[in-house]
């Protein structure tokens, strides 16, 4: 991307919450693939990230950027006549336990192939791949190790950086700027398979699942969306259960009674929640309500 037509960009987006304007798709798939090519120099790179957390990204924002990231890393061969499962894992546990790998569980031992995306740690909290790790499942090395997984035993997890290096630099971003960017939201909607697959998409605030569902139902389908815990793609055990069912046209709601003091593990520490998950997986311990919720609406997809 040339200097004029990025100092015309960060003028169009950087004007302010009110005022400032949304790039079209085209810009948007250029200026995001300028960013993961690390193309644009740290000021001018500063700027955008500014901007569009201040403004906020528009649909057709969020579209052109999501085609960038999509072109920018090599995608997964499915196994044959499968639909899987995506299960994006990045805010990790701060208070809950994090029972992301017990979902994950459940629907592969259904026999729907899931994959797993995520980071290995997190300052201050407890995340999904350190708790699969364990319960004995390392990452998978690289794509090739991640697609026999997924056909031999149906359930892989992979880190950022193996699946898509250039994202992964987007997101370590946040360190150097204080701040989480566009890249934090677009990596949890990637959709790493070469033929169709379910994205589960996780929300923190409600405002986001209008959003979410207004990019799903129009530019985007096949997503279960919900508010998970804490950020998380796993339901809440604590609140009832809604999941939405979003097919690129229309929006369906498929909600369950929620528990009244649901069985978990005494604290979010890893090895006790990876001991409880294999006790659930074992039959020791119930599966909690809202998570096998969250199980049969991910398989009837």
């Amino acid at each position: 991307m040339d200097h004029d037509a990025l100092i015309r960009i960060i003028k169009d987006i950087g004007r302010g919450k009110n005022t400032a304007g949304d790039l079209t798709r085209d810009d948007a798939r250029a200026l995001f693939t300028a960013i993961l090519d690390d193309a644009i120099p740290p000021l001018q790179l500063g700027a955008v990230l500014i901007a569009l957390r201040i403004k906020g990204e528009s649909l057709e924002e969020l579209a052109g950027f999501l085609e960038a990231c999509e072109a920018s890393y090599p995608h997964l061969k499915a196994p044959a006549g499968t639909v899987p499962l995506v299960i994006p894992a990045y805010n990790g546990a701060r208070k809950l336990p994090n029972l992301t790998p017990l979902l994950a569980s459940l629907v592969a031992r259904e026999g729907v192939p899931v994959l797993v995306h995520g980071v290995p740690d997190d300052p201050g909290r407890v995340t999904t791949l350190e708790v699969f790790k364990a319960m004995g499942i390392t990452p998978a090395r690289d794509i090739a190790e991640a697609e026999a997984q997924l056909a031999e035993r149906k359930l892989t997890v992979i880190t950022i950086d193996t699946l898509s290096p250039k994202l992964a630099r987007v997101l370590q971003l946040r360190r150097q700027i204080g701040l989480r960017s566009s890249g934090h939201t677009l990596v949890k909607m990637l959709q790493p398979f070469t033929t169709k697959a379910v994205r589960l998409v996780s929300v923190t605030h409600p405002e986001y699942l209008e959003s979410m569902r207004a990019f799903f139902t129009s530019y985007g389908s096949h997503a279960l969306l919900l508010r998970g815990a804490e950020g998380e793609a796993v339901a809440h055990p604590r609140r009832e259960p809604v999941i939405e069912w979003l097919d690129g046209k229309t929006a369906e709601v498929w909600r369950a009674a929620p528990e009244e003091n649901p069985q978990l593990p005494e604290n979010r520490d890893a090895a006790v929640t990876a001991g409880w998950i294999k006790d659930v997986l074992t039959g020791k311990r119930p599966v909690p309500a809202a998570i096998s919720h969250q199980v049969s609406c991910s398989v009837l997809t």
